[in-house]
């Protein structure tokens, strides 16, 4: 589903896996956008990971309407963050790997690795 917002106002937007206990969650508090993945399962630590998405003080069109959607591959194992339906990250659950176009931060919690994921344009192909 798709949700309108403002760039740099406070937003949370969250999509539950059909297939699994996973979740993915974007979220704008005013200042920064990150997208995170998320299991409903594990009560206690339930953040995989999080990927910077924006500053909001570096949005070009700061007072354009944007629209938001957060899609899931057919396997429900993969989510996307589209935001004016270009792809800003993806979550992969099933390899415990998560890109984003900024490949900030590094990736920590239980996912923590020596590096994020390097982007590449191929991964819209997932949501197709």
């Amino acid at each position: 589903m798709k949700r309108r917002f403002r760039p740099g106002t406070d937003v949370w937007i969250a999509s539950d896996s059909p297939s699994s206990s996973f979740s993915s969650i974007f979220e704008d508090d005013g200042k920064t956008a990150y997208f995170y993945a998320y299991d409903r399962a594990n009560p206690g630590s339930p953040i995989l990971d999080a990927m910077h998405i924006y500053n909001a003080n570096r949005v070009v069109d700061p007072d354009r309407q944007s629209e938001a959607e957060i899609r899931w591959s057919s396997d429900g194992l993969k989510a996307g963050l589209f935001i004016n339906e270009y792809l800003h990250a993806v979550i992969d659950f099933e390899n415990r790997k998560a890109y984003c176009r900024s490949e900030f931060p590094q990736a920590a919690g239980p996912w923590q690795a020596p590096k994020r994921e390097q982007w590449n344009d191929s991964l819209v192909a997932l949501f197709e």
